[in-house]
């Protein structure tokens, strides 16, 4: 079952756009120490080891990366990117530092993986601007699953698409998604009050947390690591650590006339559980009966709908109170590498 897990991992690493993460996780299926402490705590471990369980393939790639971003590890550093290795290389450095770091390794692999993504704001950013032409109001910003914060800033970024540009003047990062589809509106709504929630909120401010936020990206990847240290230079909301449904509701209470109350997650919602989903998917829409054109509420979401492999993406869908009008947005890889823009339809 490992095995099977690595190798699924290594795969979907793969179609994603890090050939390293394939090469590392396959040469672990093939060679993971069963018989080290680490191999007795994975190989106990209960419940689902698998990328829609515990990942227990990523919580290790993210320790061997942190072991090389902390500077904890000189030879693994050497057979890391932006260097390449042949397979027998990297599978004895990595075997030597499963067993030199294993203390560290061991207590890495308590917490699950824990990134925040910042290339979905250029899903975000235009469905943002769709709701602002509908509701022309200052926006008051929630986001489920926040995790460090990172995309509840998006009103500082900038995304660079074939026919031109949107976002700010002077951003603190440009996305470049490879987009297909018309121009979407241009103009982004104000942020008037941002807030988001997360069971295990990161603060980037804090090295620990910028660390694991950086470690669970993928070492060939150096585009994502970049982005991610520049949207934490100007994160500056705190995230409350709570149920993200009971958070919620507090918020859907408390949302203020003359703003646009907008509701946003990426990639979060499949995590909640189902009785957890039906009591947030009732409360947004009993909120969305009561909303008025000085009060309205919008709810933005990039999430699954059955690709569970990554070669089709997420859907981006946006539904807009008074009315509950729904808008198929379209399309987008998880990591916001490409966005296919299907227009305000």
């Amino acid at each position: 079952m490992l095995q099977e897990a690595f190798r699924d991992q290594a795969i979907s690493c793969t179609r994603l756009g890090s050939p390293f993460m394939g090469q590392l996780l396959g040469i672990l299926a093939d060679y993971w120490p069963a018989n080290s402490r680490l191999g007795q705590y994975f190989a106990t471990f209960s419940g689902d080891i698998g990328p829609s369980g515990a990942s227990l393939p990523l919580r290790i790639a993210g320790g061997l990366h942190a072991l090389v971003l902390s500077d904890l590890a000189p030879a693994l550093t050497r057979v890391y990117p932006p260097n390449q290795s042949e397979d027998a290389l990297l599978r004895d450095t990595v075997l030597e530092a499963l067993h030199t770091h294993e203390v560290f390794l061991l207590d890495w692999v308590q917490s699950p993986p824990q990134t925040n993504e910042v290339r979905r704001s250029a899903a975000l950013m235009p469905g943002a601007a769709v709701a602002a032409t509908y509701f022309d109001l200052p926006v008051y910003l929630s986001e489920l699953g926040a995790s460090a914060g990172l995309n509840l800033m998006w009103d500082h970024f900038d995304v660079a698409l074939p026919e031109g540009s949107f976002g700010v003047q002077a951003p603190a990062l440009t996305l470049s998604p490879d987009w297909n589809g018309p121009m979407p509106p241009q103009r982004l709504p104000r942020i008037a009050q941002r807030a988001g929630v997360d069971l295990n909120p990161l603060d980037p401010s804090d090295p620990a947390d910028l660390l694991r936020l950086t470690a669970f990206l993928w070492p060939d990847q150096p585009e994502r690591l970049a982005l991610t240290k520049a949207a934490a230079s100007v994160a500056c909301t705190e995230i409350e650590r709570s149920d993200a449904i009971d958070w919620l509701e507090h918020r859907l209470t408390n949302a203020p006339d003359q703003h646009m109350h907008l509701i946003q997650h990426t990639v979060a919602w499949q995590y909640f559980p189902s009785d957890a989903q039906t009591r947030g998917r009732a409360l947004i829409e009993a909120a969305g009966a009561r909303a008025t054109q000085t009060r309205p509420l919008a709810w933005l979401s990039l999430e699954t709908d059955g690709d569970t492999k990554g070669a089709l993406g997420a859907a981006l869908t946006l539904r807009l109170w008074p009315g509950d009008k729904t808008l198929h947005l379209g399309r987008a890889d998880f990591h916001g590498r490409w966005v296919k823009w299907a227009g305000m339809t």
